[in-house]
């Protein structure tokens, strides 16, 4: 789950971290209010999405007067932002950041995640901060530096090693606030069950302190139920509808761009399903687990949420039953095709647990569905019968 800008510094503010002053508006009466309350100018007015490069789709303006501010609340409140990260369709922007100026001496990036291919909490850091880091890695990978966290915990010493990283003088102000900043961001880390927590940028200030310019924070999903404060924080507008209802139904899914939807238990079956598709010549529309042990309800109410998107050309259904049993799947499946009436091919192939039970409910439901033996069977028949995507070739 991821923070809007705002509440991620509301949550390292507990921790002492080193931030400027805002103020969040969900109106432009709020905004105005933010503009008048947050001191000095310059200021900055931040659109608040679930997404970077604000600045470069219009969604960050610096402002110098009331009413500039005013001005920038009115042009950024409501829009639809796009960014490099939003896609074409961009997002509404609902709510913004009203923040004090800061005089800028240097940007750094720092940030603190869990590394999988060490399986070590790490610390990412460069001084080519306000950028984006995937770029600076492509085009100057000896900027970053790497500091793996200690099984131990985070120590002091751990925070001068990464001031060093960053050309802090040693016995300066910024070196001793960012030892004890890598500190806080640690402790941050372990007690909220976080999954990353992004400073870009990290500013050096002209007075020599620093302040955390930018915040992005992700929490781990499998954690928040021991966070019900954090969880209240969730902004349902900046997600997917489609995920949110599957969500509900204890559905894991996430829509993609392809055209052949897929409905597997078990996320490592979903995946070797959707490389099986790309080889076949098609892209999967989505990843979505049913889960070990999905009741026919539960395979219903997937079946019709893949059938929501407009761009899907074919289902597979690929189960190998354990938990779940197959003539479960078999039954929701009918269940659905008989409410919805699918005009697109369906391919179902089903292994394990009770398949043959399923595939002789499938084949009495006088339903338009084929068969397969197995996975690969089963793409073949859904890329003929949905047909390759334009330019792809199946490949051998």
């Amino acid at each position: 789950m991821n923070l809007h800008e705002y509440q991620a510094k509301e949550l390292l503010r507990r921790y002492d971290v080193p931030l400027p002053r805002g103020r969040v508006a969900f109106s432009l009466d709020e905004a105005n209010d933010a503009a008048m309350s947050v001191p000095g100018f310059p200021k900055a007015v931040k659109a608040q999405i679930h997404a970077g490069g604000r600045g470069k789709g219009g969604g960050v303006k610096i402002v110098n007067s009331i009413e500039e501010a005013q001005n920038a609340a009115k042009e950024i409140l409501g829009m639809t932002l796009v960014t490099p990260q939003t896609g074409a369709e961009g997002r509404v922007v609902r709510r913004l950041y009203v923040e004090e100026g800061v005089q800028l001496d240097r940007e750094f990036y720092l940030s603190l995640l869990v590394d999988r291919s060490t399986a070590r909490l790490t610390f990412i850091v460069s001084k080519q901060g306000g950028m984006n880091i995937e770029e600076v890695a492509a085009k100057n990978p000896e900027a970053i530096f790497r500091f793996p966290v200690p099984s131990s915990g985070m120590g002091k010493i751990h925070g001068i090693r990464i001031g060093e990283a960053l050309n802090l003088d040693a016995h300066s102000a910024a070196a001793e606030e960012c030892s004890r900043l890598a500190v806080s961001l640690y402790e941050a880390f372990m007690e909220n069950d976080l999954s990353l927590v992004e400073i870009n940028p990290l500013g050096l200030l002209t007075n020599g302190h620093l302040s955390c310019l930018d915040a992005k924070v992700t929490l781990d999903d499998n954690a928040l139920f021991r966070h019900s404060n954090l969880l209240a924080l969730r902004d349902l507008d900046e997600e997917n509808p489609t995920e949110i209802e599957a969500d509900s139904h204890g559905l894991n899914y996430i829509q993609l761009d392809g055209s052949i939807g897929c409905m597997v238990n078990g996320a490592g079956l979903a995946m070797a399903t959707m490389d099986i598709i790309h080889l076949h010549g098609c892209s999967p529309a989505n990843f979505l687990d049913v889960g070990g042990g999905a009741s026919g309800e539960r395979v219903a109410h997937a079946f019709r949420i893949l059938l929501s998107d407009g761009q899907i050309r074919g289902i597979l259904v690929n189960v190998f039953g354990g938990i779940t049993r197959c003539d479960d799947i078999a039954r929701g499946i009918t269940q659905a095709a008989q409410e919805v009436q699918p005009d697109v091919p369906l391919v179902v192939r089903l292994a394990g647990t009770n398949a043959r039970e399923g595939l002789d409910i499938l084949a009495q439901s006088d339903l338009d569905i084929t068969t397969a033996a197995d996975l690969e069977e089963a793409a073949e028949k859904i890329a003929d019968l949905a047909g390759r995507e334009p330019g792809r070739e199946e490949k051998r």
